[in-house]
């Protein structure tokens, strides 16, 4: 797999088993080494690829992404990419995953997210897996242990939500809609949003474009412990947005910020050889929210992006969503 592939169709995906004589769960780990040679990481240089199957056949790949001069706690671990790379593809489960390391404290703790979680099985590429607490599955030749045994003693959704609150691959909808609820894009200054900073770019023609795809991530946002829901946009030279949506832990430090799923999103689509081709973004978030997501995005587009044009709108709850799209 030489191509920028991060979703494999599940036609693809049973033709590569075929051609190389393996089972779908066989071809897991094969997939591991394409991965982690599309990582990005400048400050450890330390290549994580992460290999999932979906509940339709349908193979994500996820990568570590770090950012230079930036905080390590910015950086995007490889189960979070295709955490994220498999909701935006609408995947709602995730039953194997490969990956090129045993997944760290923190990742384990964002999968737990996921429902049902302690079944999700795990194969890990760099060891030998073997022991009393692995899983054997049915082909008999791949050793998977089940989460629950990476992280025994879990702490997660169940403690805090009531059963029937969505988690983190299903259908989320905030209800939100901006505050004015009235479409305009705003300039220098306005009571809805403000400027972060200016970049160059043209981007005038899809600027209310770009504000209601970042309400659209916000009002799918998985973000039950604060009730705080955000969503950024982002827009490439080409006109070409990427959404992300902010997806909350139960045990908070794992959360992954918004501009960090929407350069997910960027990434997963190919996104070239960097993030240079950035040149708009706009963040959602709730007004008088008590995570608020505007200083953090600032600084990690202005460290990567500073030319970036990045405004922050405020929203609120209701009980419709409404957002006008562009005139033709």
């Amino acid at each position: 797999m030489e191509q920028n592939q991060f979703v494999i169709e599940a036609a693809e995906v049973e033709s590569m088993a075929k051609e190389s004589g393996l089972s779908v769960l066989q071809l897991l780990p094969c997939l591991v080494k394409s991965a982690q040679k599309l990582a990005r990481p400048p400050i450890s240089k330390y290549h994580v690829g992460a290999v999932g199957l979906g509940s339709n056949g349908r193979i994500f790949l996820g990568v570590n992404l770090e950012f230079s001069g930036l905080p390590l706690h910015h950086s995007i671990h490889a189960e979070q990419f295709l955490v994220t790379n498999a909701a935006i593809h609408g995947e709602t489960e995730l039953k194997y995953i490969a990956v090129s390391a045993a997944p760290c404290g923190h990742c384990r703790q964002f999968l737990q997210e996921i429902r049902g979680a302690s079944e999700i099985k795990i194969l890990v590429t760099s060891t030998e897996n073997d022991g009393e607490d692995h899983q054997v599955d049915e082909d008999k030749t791949l050793s998977f242990r089940l989460l629950s045994t990476f992280l025994p003693h879990r702490f997660g959704p169940y403690d805090l939500l009531d059963k029937d609150v969505p988690l983190l691959l299903e259908p989320h909808h905030n209800a939100l809609v901006f505050i004015d609820d009235d479409g305009d894009y705003p300039h220098h200054s306005h009571e809805n949003g403000n400027i972060i900073s200016n970049g160059d770019g043209d981007v005038a023609d899809h600027q209310n474009e770009l504000k209601c795809a970042a309400l659209e991530a916000a009002n799918q946002s998985h973000a039950p412990y604060s009730g705080c829901p955000s969503g950024v946009a982002l827009m490439d030279v080409e006109g070409k947005i990427y959404k992300g949506s902010y997806r909350e832990s139960a045990a908070y430090n794992p959360s992954l910020g918004p501009v960090q799923a929407a350069l997910v999103e960027y990434v997963a689509a190919g996104g070239g050889g960097g993030y240079d081709r950035i040149v708009a973004g706009a963040l959602v978030e709730k007004e008088g929210a008590v995570v608020v997501q505007a200083g953090t995005a600032q600084l990690l587009l202005q460290s990567i992006l500073p030319r970036c044009d990045f405004r922050v709108f405020r929203c609120k709850a209701s009980s419709s969503y409404n957002c006008k799209k562009p005139s033709s």
